[in-house]
């Protein structure tokens, strides 16, 4: 049946849609009814902003507000990027971020505790009462028990370098510890600290067009990274072959030219056994490894370390080398001393064979390279043996080899979920010999990236964020206590106060119910929590300070995943009674002692403060921001500068192009506190140190999941649990963000969900649509089962992010257990090397909902 509109109706309707049509237009307008002949009204302002969504999830995506007499009435995408192929940006979570600013969450007032942790009972007191509660019980606990005794757990500073720089700088200044986020999130993938000695890399989207091989090893992008999705798919047009690896046919899986699937975390087994192909194929690229790796080096075969050349005789450690590198010994006739601040070995350095050596005391040892020891180490990786470990036909895993190593540009993509397992390392060391071995970085559209969080910090943030010297202390030691090995420092009683932002630690990092113990049984003596919503873990608080939403305040962002810098600007006053996070910071830094003050801009208001903060990151953030002005990002992104023609983003290029040592900088690291993880100022793929000597992970090898940690932990659990429990990135949150979404909710029928293989649902008589437990012996989560035939066996998987409210008060974190893996305490540079969490290393079973 067709549908009339009178006159009225229609030409009202047509002014609505010029309005909306006037998004990219000049960015104003005035709307009254007696523009389509009605009485004469009051003009409406109408204005749009242009701002910055930046949750995080590494997308930050340029956003303009519609703002109608004060009030946000539409978000819309921005078409704003000087490449215009980044724009537009926005997804259906951040347009319809409005639910969230408006919603029934949001904290209008400040809030003390006045019943037990966890019910939710506050009362509404004024700004200057909590604030004064909170300073006077932070000076209490840093009295009785020293200011290390408290901890800021924060989340990633590249969604915010304002007003998450502001706490990190008070906590600097108050001696307070910081919890980095990168590894508390799970998010650093360990291998690139040890084998490139960085913090992680990855290729800018643009970039995956110039790939012609990318192979994706547990990384589902079209949901994860669902804004630059769109690349990979121009990517396979312009004739690149994409090959998804994954135990599960994801939504990525769907897109590809291939999947191949292969059993949880038995990665590792598959790269190792494709790296076999390509040396004994001699497939690989000889001048690259010679010169860019330390495949050359030689190993002593009676201590299993390198041989350095004040070892040998004849040799000596040249006088220019820095104190946190080693000078290393080659072979190519004669021995060479190998100078890690020079990347010029001869091309016919030997990379096979065994040496005799005399060192300078007359005793003599035998040697082999690295390449040598690792081609041996390979032979153990045959096809019929892959196959057993990873379940992919040994034909396939010869094929894929071939194809990767003839096929450049070659691209793999490691995803989080592949390296939240305890072996998660041994899994990026192997994949990295794929595109390393045969010569795939440093150039356009090859590599190896990690996509995971906004965790990078781009340029120098130190003027800004640490005025003086931080203390760190990784998040998994609060969780599991200090370790025999740990470098961190521990402090000496323990930590006794917590305070977050910008994340839901409660839900979101909750192992064990480790957090929630801690809050109730009084192990945490005091905790604040600032948000704009009403999260579980501000319900377990002692006080909330209500924030500003980001369309309410200024802030700087940048991204790894696009390499722009882009500002925050409010497009609304602040609502209700919220404040940014540098003015709270301010006024708690003036109570705990007013000379702190003096480094958040006092007397001026916390929109012109954040402005100078913004001046002064530009003024001393180094090559990367030179040029770039305040003015500048007003009008819209720019772009931050590299090595790399047209600025682009390509992992070591300038190692690779201009033959510059590893790693390039990790900020804010200092050089030297990096580069001590590759001695040899080369990609490493031999690790010495003594913890990887124990272990039997001095190369890169296979260990099956579970065999180290659950098994470990608990022997029984081998024979009682048989499930894998992933908790994977859910295509309708952010991590937790848009957990109290409505729009988000209701295209989930507002019902969380268990995901599992139609066989495994029959044999424990479980149908479409039950209700079920997930569980082992530490806790549970319930959910409606959805039967997926795409799922591998043994595979439960639960889409983390819901509060736990949505759960019947539950949390899916419960069923997980804060495993340290000793490689990664090794050393410790704050969210660079850092023991990371392995959300994924969890054993569970499933039972209908009310089975005993």
């Amino acid at each position: 049946m067709g549908v009339k509109l009178k006159r009225r109706q229609f030409l009202k309707a047509s002014a609505a849609a010029a309005v909306m049509m006037g998004v990219a237009g000049t960015g104003k307008y005035l709307v009254s009814e007696a523009a389509v002949g009605e009485s004469p009204a009051p003009l409406k302002d109408v204005k749009y902003v242009r701002s910055t969504c930046s949750p995080n999830c590494t997308s930050s995506c340029g956003i303009k507000a519609m703002v109608v007499d004060g009030q946000i009435k539409a978000l819309f995408p921005t078409n704003d990027y000087p490449e215009p192929e980044y724009g537009p940006r926005g997804c259906l979570r951040g347009l319809s971020y409005i639910n969230v600013i408006y919603g029934p969450d949001r904290i209008k007032k400040p809030l003390i505790r006045t019943g037990e942790r966890g019910k939710g009972e506050f009362k509404e007191v004024s700004w200057e009462e909590a604030l004064d509660y909170a300073a006077d019980r932070l000076k209490e606990i840093a009295a009785k028990y020293g200011p290390e005794s408290i901890c800021f757990s924060f989340q990633v500073g590249g969604t915010g370098h304002v007003q998450k720089g502001a706490w990190i700088a008070l906590s600097t200044l108050a001696g307070w510890n910081l919890n980095h986020p990168y590894d508390k999130n799970g998010d650093l993938p360990m291998f690139w600290p040890q084998t490139f000695g960085v913090q992680s890399e990855e290729l800018e989207p643009l970039e995956w067009t110039n790939s012609r091989y990318i192979a994706v090893f547990g990384s589902n992008i079209m949901v994860t990274r669902l804004i630059d999705s769109d690349f990979l798919i121009k990517a396979r047009n312009n004739g690149a072959k994409l090959v998804v690896f994954d135990p599960n046919y994801c939504a990525t899986a769907a897109k590809a030219d291939e999947w191949v699937q292969l059993k949880p975390s038995s990665d590792a087994a598959l790269a190792l056994g494709m790296a076999r192909v390509i040396i004994e194929e001699k497939l690989y690229d000889e001048e690259f490894i010679k010169t860019f790796t330390d495949m050359p080096l030689l190993v002593r075969l009676d201590t299993g370390k390198r041989l350095r050349a004040d070892e040998v005789k004849g040799l000596e450690r040249p006088a220019d080398v820095p104190p946190y590198r080693e000078a290393f010994v080659a072979y190519n006739g004669g021995f060479l001393v190998v100078h890690p601040e020079k990347l010029e070995l001869p091309l016919n350095v030997a990379l096979e064979g065994e040496l005799e050596v005399e060192l300078k005391d007359g005793t003599r040892v035998k040697a082999k390279p690295i390449f040598q020891l690792l081609k041996e180490h390979l032979a153990a990786y045959q096809p019929a043996y892959v196959e057993q470990e990873t379940g992919v036909p040994g034909d396939t895993v010869v094929r894929l080899a071939r194809e990767m190593a003839t096929t450049k540009p070659l691209h793999v993509i490691y995803g989080a979920s592949n390296y939240q397992w305890y072996h998660g390392d041994l899994k990026g060391r192997a994949l990295a010999l794929l595109p390393v071995l045969t010569g795939n970085i440093g150039k356009p559209g090859a590599g190896i990236s990690t996509y995971a969080g906004q965790y990078k910090i781009r340029f120098n943030v130190k003027e800004w964020w640490f005025p003086k010297t931080p203390r760190w202390l990784p998040w998994l030691y609060i969780l599991h206590g200090p370790t025999a090995n740990m470098k961190a420092k521990w402090p000496a009683h323990g930590v006794k106060a917590l305070i977050f932002g910008w994340g839901n630690p409660f839900d979101q990092h909750n192992m064990a119910d480790r957090l929630r113990q801690m809050a109730v049984k009084g192990e945490l003596e005091f905790i604040v929590g600032m948000d704009h919503q009403m999260t579980t873990s501000c319900l377990y608080s002692d006080v909330i300070f209500p924030v500003s939403s980001w369309y309410e305040k200024t802030e700087l962002t940048t991204t790894p995943l696009h390499p722009y810098m882009q500002l925050q600007q409010p497009a609304i006053k602040p609502l209700y009674e919220s404040k940014s996070e540098i003015w709270i910071a301010r006024e708690i830094a003036r109570r705990l002692n007013p000379e702190f003050e003096k480094h958040f801009f006092p007397g001026l208001d916390e929109n012109a403060a954040a402005e100078k903060v913004i001046e002064l990151l530009l003024k001393t953030g180094g090559s990367e921001v030179a040029g770039i002005t305040l003015e500048q990002l007003k009008k819209g992104p720019v772009r931050l500068k590299s090595e790399v023609p047209g600025n682009r983003q390509i992992p070591f290029y300038e190692q690779v192009q201009f033959k510059k040592p590893f790693p390039p900088v990790s900020r804010p690291a200092a050089l030297e506190a990096t580069a001590q993880f590759v001695k040899s100022g080369r990609i490493e793929f031999y690790k010495e140190e003594d913890t990887f000597m124990q272990l039997g992970e001095t190369l890169p090898v296979h260990k099956p999941p579970f065999v180290e940690s659950e098994y470990a932990l608990n022997p029984g659990a081998k024979g009682k649990y048989q499930f894998a429990f992933i908790t994977r990135n859910s295509l309708y949150r952010i991590h937790s963000n848009h957990s109290n979404n409505i729009w988000m909710n209701e295209l989930q029928d507002n019902e969380p969900k268990v995901f599992l293989n139609p066989e495994d649902a029959a044999e424990k008589g479980i149908k479409e649509g039950d209700l079920v437990e997930v569980y082992n012996d530490r806790g549970k989560v319930r959910g409606y089962a959805v039967l997926d035939p795409g799922q591998g066996r043994k595979i439960i998987v639960f889409e983390q992010g819901w509060w736990s409210r949505y759960l019947k008060g539950d949390s899916y974190n419960s069923l997980t257990y804060p495993f340290i893996k000793p490689t990664h305490e090794v050393y410790f540079v704050p969210g660079i090397w850092a023991p990371n969490t392995a959300w994924n290393e969890t054993l569970c079973d499933v039972r209908k909902a009310g089975e005993a």
